[in-house]
């Protein structure tokens, strides 16, 4: 049985994944959605507050992100051309993955469409 979403979560929800880690969060969880972002990125930041929040409420889900500067080769692995891209998995597996910040209605739009799967 999957442990819950969260373990060791920060306060927003949202978990910090590194190469290192990324392969046991995807199998440790039914369902992952990953950020591909970078701290100088506008838009990145722009939709950090839109994923937190979906995060918080959404506690069945692992929300992450991953610093594409820090792991250049996890974001060339999942053809990430650009940021922010948001790449949700399903038992381990791309289910939806598509670059640009989403508006919140478009990211539940999402969440609902890859969780019921």
């Amino acid at each position: 049985m999957p442990q819950p979403a969260h373990d060791n979560a920060p306060t927003n929800g949202v978990r910090e994944l590194q190469a290192s880690d990324f392969e046991q969060a995807l199998s440790d969880h039914d369902t992952v959605l990953v950020d591909f972002w970078a701290p100088w990125c506008g838009p990145c930041r722009s939709f950090a507050p839109i994923y937190e929040a979906a995060a918080k409420r959404h506690r069945d889900i692992l929300f992450a992100k991953v610093n594409v500067d820090e792991n250049q080769a996890l974001a060339a692995k999942f053809g990430i051309r650009a940021i922010p891209t948001l790449t949700a998995f399903k038992k381990g597996t791309v289910s939806f993955s598509q670059a640009g910040a989403l508006p919140p209605a478009a990211l539940e739009e999402v969440i609902q469409r890859v969780a019921s799967n």
